[in-house]
């Protein structure tokens, strides 16, 4: 099925590889609870997107992650999907906008090619409540890759792709215990801990495509003061 929204903004799961339809399946029947016990409010919030990237790269399926700049006020050094918040330009926020959105922030940090990406499916809104965001994930599938890298050091450290085979080894895995007493996903690849959101949201897309191998989550990652 294709959703258009205007420009920059349709959706279709037609012709993806096999190995990625379990992700498009999962993504048109589920329900936000089933993502996160964070809901948006009814109103208000900082509408923002992500785009959960999937490429196929030479250990199999991957994810394209960044890390931000330690030197940020907020979330400095933490790995995340490429997104941002909606600019008035994006459109709709109920509409095509967090599409055409996750693809211009993906564009303006990573520096892909947004027309080399097929997006196949838009997870429901979840919410991050230290900072408000109400963030809608949004599915692509790299189907023609482009070369990729920080665009502003003074934004991004680095741009890397995870093997989905790593993300689901469960020697890779653990629950990240932030001081605040918040226990949550976490992941150890590439040199980085992925935990808070972006962990949330790659550990749930590993359980509803069936990729999930068990693992021990009473094994914890403490996180410091500042994470």
């Amino acid at each position: 099925m294709t959703s258009t929204y205007g420009r920059g903004a349709a959706v279709t799961a037609e012709g993806l590889p096999e190995w990625l339809e379990p992700v498009a399946r999962a993504s048109e029947t589920i329900e936000p609870q089933q993502l996160s016990r964070f809901l948006p409010p009814d109103t208000g919030g900082r509408q923002s997107a992500v785009l959960v990237l999937f490429g196929d790269g030479p250990k199999g399926p991957e994810l394209l992650l960044l890390e931000r700049a330690g030197t940020l006020r907020s979330h400095a050094g933490q790995p995340s999907f490429p997104g941002g918040a909606l600019d008035p330009e994006d459109g709709d926020p109920a509409g095509g906008g967090p599409v055409r959105a996750a693809l211009r922030e993906a564009e303006e940090e990573t520096g892909l090619d947004p027309s080399g990406v097929q997006v196949f499916g838009v997870l429901p809104r979840l919410y991050i409540p230290v900072s408000d965001f109400v963030v809608t994930p949004v599915l692509g599938w790299w189907r023609e890759p482009s070369p990729v890298g920080p665009v502003d050091k003074g934004e991004t450290a680095r741009v890397f792709a995870v093997p989905v085979a790593d993300l689901a080894d469960p020697a890779n895995r653990a629950m990240a215990k932030h001081p605040s007493g918040h226990i949550g996903p976490a992941f150890r690849v590439q040199g980085a801990l992925v935990w808070g959101f972006t962990a949330g949201v790659i550990d749930r897309i590993l359980h509803y495509s069936g990729w999930e191998r068990p693992w021990d989550r009473a094994r914890q990652v403490p996180l410091d003061q500042h994470a």
